[in-house]
C-alpha cells in the first residue's frame, strides 16, 4: 500500500483493540508479513459497537500461517482461512480468524468462486468485498502495537468511502453492485439485513441491482437464506425494515410468498391496519425469541377472510402455513413445532371483571371464567415450556394494534391462576398418572395403540377431576374403557 495512497484514503478513529488480537498481529509482522484488521469488526468499532469477533487479513499463505502458529486450525484452506489459537496475558484462550489476501474469479451458482488467487496487494482483496463499510482496513504495520487495551486513535484505510456511507447511514455495494450480487447471491439478502440491523437505507443503485439479480438469489440454498433472515430478526431493533425491503425488492417471494398474500387484506373488526402491516408491527413488538411467531401469527387470515371482517379458523390455518414455510426454510423439527404451536394457540382469551362491573358484567364473567380444569387443559394444550412465549406473543399482538380490546390484566390474572393450579397435586401428562403401562398389562390390557388410547383417556379424566388419580380407581376406569372399546 503506497504511502501517498494511504494518506489520501485514510481517517483516524478511537477504539480499543483487544490484547489477543494485537498478539496475533505482532507475530505476523515480526515474521515479515503484513496484517490488517478487516470486515465487520472494523465496521462495528467505527460505529462504536463492540464486535463479536475479529477477522484479520495477511499476505502470509495458509501453509505459512500454520508454520507460524503450530496450534492453528485450517478452517477454510481453499479460501486461505486459518483459525489461530492464542492466549492473552491472563492465560485466557481466544480464537482469531486470519485469511490470506485474495482475489476471486468465475463465480459458480452465485455462491463460490471457481478460482481463488492469493495476492499481496490489499486493494485487490478489498475490491472483492460486498459493501463499502466492510471494505475498510486497519494496517497494523502503520500503527503502534503495545498490547495495551486502551482507547486510542488508529489509522483506517478506506478505499471505497465506507466511513462516508456509515455517516450517511447507507448500505452501498463496492464497485458495480450488480457484479457483486452476481458473485454471491446471498449478498442481496445481507444488504437488507444490514440496513435493518444498522437502521440504514440502501443506496438506490445498490437496491436496483437487487431487483436485477433475483435469478442469482434464487440459487441460494434455503439454509443460507434462513440463517441470514434469522440474523435480521434477532439483531434488528425493527426487523420490519428488512422484511419490507425484501418484499419491495422481490426477495420475499423467493422464500416466504405466503406473507405477500397478507398485503392489503383489511381487518375492519378490532384492527386499524391490514394483515401485513399488523404482522410486521407484532414482530417488532415481540421479544427476540418470539419474533418469527409474531411475523406469522396471522399468516392464515388471507385464506380465512369471511368478507365481514372476521377470519374464523385462521389460527389453525396459520399453524399449517407456518409449518409449510419453516419446513421449506429447513428449520429444525423442534423449532417448527415450537413456532407453529404458538401460532395455533395465540387466540386465547381470559375474561377480566372490570372494577366498575355491573350486575350484567358479573353474570357474563361467571359464565366465562375459567375453572381449574380449564386452566389445566390450557396448560396441557399449550405445553408448560411454551406458556411464557405465548404470553409474550399475546402482548406483542395487542401492543401492535392500537384498537385492540385486549387488557393487560388478562395475562397477569391468568399467570396467577396458572400458579395456583400448579401448586396443587395434578397430572398434566401420562407419566404423571398413578398408573403405568406395566400396571395395565397386569390387569390384562395388551401393549399397543389400544393401551396408548386408554392412558390418554385416563389423563383426560384426571385433568377434569384430579381426585381420580388413584391407582385402584384408574385400574377400574381402564378396564371399563377397554370393554367399551371392544364392543
Amino acid at each position: 500500500m503506497a504511502e501517498s495512497r494511504a494518506d489520501k484514503n485514510q481517517f483516524y478513529t478511537e477504539f480499543i483493540i483487544p490484547e489477543y488480537v494485537q498478539i496475533v498481529a505482532r507475530i505476523l509482522l515480526k515474521e515479515g508479513y503484513s496484517c490488517y484488521l478487516v470486515g465487520g469488526a472494523l465496521r462495528d468499532v467505527v460505529l462504536s459497537i463492540e464486535p463479536d469477533d475479529y477477522d484479520l487479513a495477511t499476505d502470509a499463505l495458509p501453509e505459512e500461517m500454520l508454520g507460524i502458529f503450530p496450534k492453528a486450525v485450517s478452517t477454510g484452506i481453499r479460501f486461505g482461512t486459518v483459525t489461530v489459537i492464542v492466549k492473552d496475558s491472563a492465560e485466557v484462550r481466544h480464537e482469531v480468524q486470519v485469511t490470506t489476501l485474495r482475489s476471486e474469479q468465475q463465480y459458480v451458482d452465485g455462491r463460490w468462486p471457481a478460482h481463488v488467487r492469493f495476492v499481496k496487494d490489499l486493494d485487490e482483496d478489498l475490491r472483492r468485498r460486498d459493501f463499502t463499510f466492510n471494505a475498510m482496513a486497519l494496517d497494523f504495520s502503520s500503527n503502534e502495537l503495545d498490547g495495551k487495551e486502551e482507547k486510542r486513535k488508529w489509522a483506517i484505510y478506506d478505499l471505497f468511502g465506507g466511513r462516508d456511507d456509515l455517516d450517511r447511514k447507507t448500505v452501498r455495494a463496492v464497485g458495480n453492485p450488480a457484479e457483486r450480487f452476481k458473485e454471491d447471491g446471498l449478498r442481496v439478502f445481507k444488504a437488507c439485513r444490514m440496513a435493518s440491523q444498522l437502521g440504514f437505507s440502501i443506496d438506490p443503485r445498490t437496491f436496483d441491482a437487487i431487483t436485477q439479480t433475483l435469478s442469482v438469489a434464487q440459487k441460494i440454498s434455503m439454509e443460507r437464506i434462513r440463517d441470514e433472515f434469522m440474523k435480521m430478526l434477532k439483531n434488528s431493533n425493527k426487523p420490519s425494515v428488512g422484511v419490507e425491503l425484501m418484499r419491495t425488492s422481490g426477495l420475499l417471494e423467493i422464500f416466504m410468498p405466503e406473507l405477500l398474500l397478507s398485503v392489503g387484506v383489511e381487518q375492519p373488526v378490532y384492527h386499524s391496519d391490514d394483515v401485513y402491516t399488523h404482522l410486521l408491527r407484532t414482530m417488532d413488538c415481540a421479544p427476540v425469541d418470539s419474533r418469527l411467531a409474531g411475523l406469522l401469527h396471522d399468516i392464515g387470515k388471507p385464506q380465512k377472510a369471511m368478507g365481514d371482517g372476521h377470519f374464523y379458523g385462521h389460527d389453525v390455518e396459520g399453524e399449517k402455513l407456518t409449518r409449510d414455510i419453516m419446513k421449506r426454510m429447513k428449520f429444525s423439527k423442534s423449532e417448527i413445532d415450537r413456532v407453529a404451536h404458538l401460532v395455533k394457540y395465540h387466540m386465547f382469551y381470559y375474561p377480566v371483571l372490570p372494577e366498575d362491573a355491573t350486575e350484567t358484567d358479573v353474570e357474563e364473567y361467571e359464565a366465562k371464567k375459567w375453572t381449574d380444569a380449564a386452566v389445566r387443559r390450557f396448560i396441557v394444550r399449550v405445553g408448560e415450556d411454551n406458556i411464557d412465549d405465548l404470553f409474550a406473543l399475546r402482548i406483542a399482538d395487542a401492543s401492535a394494534n392500537p384498537t385492540s380490546i385486549f387488557q393487560p390484566d388478562e395475562i397477569e390474572l391468568l399467570q396467577k391462576r396458572i400458579s395456583e393450579v400448579r401448586e396443587k397435586d395434578m397430572a398434566l401428562k401420562v407419566t404423571d398418572l398413578d398408573i403405568s403401562g406395566e400396571d395395565l398389562q397386569k390387569i390384562g390390557i395388551k401393549p399397543g395403540p389400544r393401551m396408548g388410547a386408554i392412558l390418554s383417556k385416563l389423563l383426560e379424566e384426571v385433568i377434569e377431576e384430579p381426585s381420580l388419580n388413584d391407582k385402584k380407581v384408574l385400574e377400574e376406569m381402564a378396564l371399563n374403557i377397554d370393554r367399551d372399546q371392544q364392543q
